[in-house]
């Protein structure tokens, strides 16, 4: 997977979250996503509100940050859950593609009865507004995101 400097960055359709942080907002995702560990939402809700706003200011991007940044949240872990951090395995980077649309975001937008982004209109998003759409477009995720996402990336209006 191939890291990308990222501003850090709140989505409008993560607002009801972003204040207190009780969900794990995007940008942290990534950075995780990038340094391979997979931070459980239980060990998540026991993270300070500070450390929360940490990772997601925290640069992660250069080699030295992304294994920083994977130090510093198995060290939380570890304070918090006392156990040791799950680490990703091979990480499915399909947000990185630009030739095609993924599969799962076609699937999701068929299941909305929303349009899927064209390939202009992919190849127009950010990186992490494309990580975005593949996150929320996979099982698991809670899906009333998906179509408010579409709309503030202007896929759909």
């Amino acid at each position: 997977m191939k890291a990308e400097i990222i501003n850090p960055f709140f989505f409008d359709f993560e607002s009801d979250f972003v204040e207190s942080l009780r969900c794990i907002p995007m940008i942290v995702r990534y950075k995780l996503d990038t340094c391979g560990i997979k931070l459980k939402l239980p060990e998540w809700i026991k993270i300070s509100v500070e450390e929360k706003k940490q990772l997601a200011y925290l640069p992660c991007y250069m080699n030295t940050e992304v294994n920083q940044y994977g130090q510093y949240v198995s060290n939380l872990v570890w304070k918090y859950a006392n156990h040791e951090a799950s680490l990703l395995p091979n990480v499915d980077d399909s947000w990185n593609n630009l030739n095609e649309i993924p599969e799962e975001i076609k699937e999701k937008s068929v299941e909305w009865n929303c349009p899927a982004p064209t390939l202009k209109q992919w190849i127009e998003l950010d990186t992490l507004q494309r990580f975005a759409l593949v996150k929320l477009s996979r099982s698991g995720h809670e899906g009333k995101n998906f179509p408010r996402a579409l709309r503030e990336f202007g896929i759909i209006h």
